[in-house]
């Protein structure tokens, strides 16, 4: 039977909920449709400008329905170990978050308009970046691409009837068939983060998932470019391995970048961490209004 605790807010009216931690699958199955709980499909009303969400969506993903700096939502993904790996010396990082992990990036992707990792993803990983595991629609997929690096057999560029865009330096050599291509000046061999979330901007995208990988996340962090940043801990310690965020050394513990408000909450045996980044989110779209 479900703890009593299953899927609900971590940290609540400042007191914690404690949950007995159950050893994790060897696998997690793939091509579920995790429907309970209060888990259906994405609610209609998700995409409107007003009205509350049912449980348990308005508690994890209302913060996500409309910016607060611009008329942009981006967010970051990242699952580690407790001990902030997301991956052994080695590169394995299969699988570090359990199902329940795993449920939760899905549903991430089915309510963004676009989801975008960088070529070193798309190339180690191979990831399809669809929804499969959860009841909803599939994103967007956009790669970051600036020396034209990714195969034109990969996954993600899957003739599916989901946008695929390559982002890529002025002068590489043509994106793969099939794909929208953007280009970007790339001094240095990179791209800005704010110049590509303008130009997705202007192509219509408003809701953006950047998936990874860390070196990419990280990048829109230190660029002042995500409103939230979603972190799912594993109850596993790596003990050595990559770091899910690295951002340049700082000389005092006050000068470290502050997530507030933080919000906790329990998925399955893992804890997912909601930051909130607006405070250094520089404006990309159409600035807010004062009031």
């Amino acid at each position: 039977m479900k703890s009593p605790f299953h899927e609900r807010a971590l940290i609540a009216d400042g007191q914690a909920l404690e949950q007995t931690a159950r050893p994790p699958a060897a696998e997690p199955p793939q091509g579920r449709h995790d429907n309970g709980d209060g888990w259906e499909k994405v609610p209609p009303q998700f995409r409107a400008a007003d009205g509350v969400l049912p449980s348990p969506w308005e508690e994890r993903f209302g913060p996500l329905r409309q910016g607060t700096v611009d008329d942009l939502v981006v967010v970051g993904q990242l699952g580690q170990s407790i001990d902030g790996r997301i991956a052994t010396m080695s590169g394995h990082s299969k699988y570090i978050n359990g199902s329940a992990g795993l449920d939760h990036l899905h549903r991430l992707r089915a309510v963004v308009d676009a989801v975008l990792v960088g070529v070193g993803t798309a190339v180690a990983d191979n990831p399809q970046l669809t929804v499969r595991r959860v009841a909803g629609p599939s994103p967007a997929r956009i790669v970051l691409d600036p020396k034209g690096r990714l195969p034109p057999q990969a996954r993600l560029l899957a003739a599916d009837g989901v946008r695929r865009l390559v982002v890529t330096a002025e002068g590489a050599q043509p994106s793969p068939p099939g794909t929208e291509d953007i280009r970007l000046p790339a001094p240095g061999g990179e791209m800005a983060p704010a110049a590509i979330l303008r130009a997705l901007y202007e192509r219509g995208f408003r809701r953006i998932l950047i998936e990874g990988g860390a070196h990419t996340v990280s990048r829109f962090i230190a660029a002042g470019c995500l409103d939230r940043l979603h972190v799912v801990v594993a109850p596993i310690i790596i003990g050595a391995g990559p770091s899910g965020v690295t951002l340049k050394p700082i000389a005092r513990a006050d000068e470290a970048l502050r997530c507030s408000p933080m919000r906790a909450h329990l998925i399955g045996e893992e804890v997912l961490f909601d930051c909130d980044l607006t405070a250094q989110r520089v404006v990309v779209g159409r600035a807010k209004k004062s009031t």
